[in-house]
């Protein structure tokens, strides 16, 4: 009896111990089980809250970029693009736009832009085309060439810098004036036989009559009057409009200024006349369209234009 006692009880022992065995590695499977779960979930893609369109789809060297983001995370994107940080701007509900300037100066090719929102951020790859760009030989009048002040270039760039956040224009730009294009966007020069490091034509020139209108391309504020006799030796009488959301035109060698800082102008309305001021060979105006500080081609602003 003490032997089958004594069995009884190494069986029941080894028995519960099986279960106790048992119960811990279906306890440990059910925890590797739940382990699994949340590690597939945590390495689930993370799906940003937002879809970006870039346009134009095949952009080349000077064109302006235009960013949409549609967004529901509530929070302005921001855009990181050529080493430069850019800001959206509501264009509707959840919905926002960068305009990002592209110069004759950059390199042609594939570019990363990265969208950030929050803590998520998205890469977009963006095929920058090549153009190529005329060489010009400009001989300027003896005296001309050394009037450059940094004064003068100071309150020009400043006025480049403008980022306001309404915007103004609606649809497409119209020609400042009615004069042939004499010299287009991006084209190099050697002024008096010295070539131009980092220089390209910043606009278009018009070689329009002496003394015709000059009009508005867009609506706008008037940010920056300036003349000749007042130190812009250079540019000579200027105007400066601000479009909103860092679309800047500026509007130089004119013979006469028909604005003043601070007013609202309409697409089309007459705000100078055409002129010689400044370092011009001949009257002509020289208009330049600026997008967040950066010289682009006006002729697309034209074209196809921008929401």
């Amino acid at each position: 009896m003490f032997i089958q006692d004594l069995f009884w009880n190494a069986w029941r022992a080894l028995r519960n111990r099986s279960r106790d065995r048992l119960r811990q590695w279906i306890g440990f499977g059910l925890s590797l089980g739940l382990f699994n779960v949340l590690l597939l979930l945590n390495l689930q893609p993370t799906i940003a809250a937002w879809s970006t369109q870039v346009s134009p789809a095949q952009p080349r060297l000077g064109d302006t970029l235009a960013v949409t983001i549609q967004d529901s995370t509530g929070q302005p994107p921001r855009i990181q693009f050529a080493g430069k940080t850019y800001a959206t701007h509501t264009m509707g509900p959840n919905r926002y736009r960068a305009l990002l300037p592209t110069t004759p100066l950059d390199r042609p090719g594939v570019q990363q832009l990265q969208v950030k929102s929050g803590s998520e951020s998205q890469v977009i790859s963006v095929s920058l085309g090549a153009r190529s760009f005329p060489t010009q030989y400009i001989t300027l009048p003896a005296g001309q060439d050394g009037n450059v002040s940094d004064w003068e270039f100071d309150q020009v760039d400043a006025f480049k810098r403008i980022v306001t956040p309404e915007k103004f224009w609606a649809g497409k730009f119209i020609r400042p004036n009615d004069g042939e294009i004499t010299t287009i966007y991006g084209v190099r020069r050697y002024y008096n036989g010295v070539f131009a490091e980092d220089y390209y034509h910043r606009g278009v020139d018009y070689a329009g009559d002496y003394g015709s209108p000059v009009i508005a391309p867009a609506a706008g504020r008037v940010a920056l009057v300036g003349y000749e006799n007042q130190g812009y030796k250079v540019h000579g009488n200027i105007i400066g409009i601000d479009h909103g959301q860092g679309i800047e035109g500026v509007f130089i060698h004119l013979k006469s200024i028909k604005v003043k800082p601070g007013d609202v102008v309409k697409a089309g309305q007459v705000i100078g006349t055409l002129g010689d001021t400044g370092a011009a060979t001949g009257p002509h105006l020289h208009w330049g369209m600026y997008v967040n500080g950066q010289a682009v081609d006006p002729v697309p602003w034209r074209e196809a234009g921008f929401e």
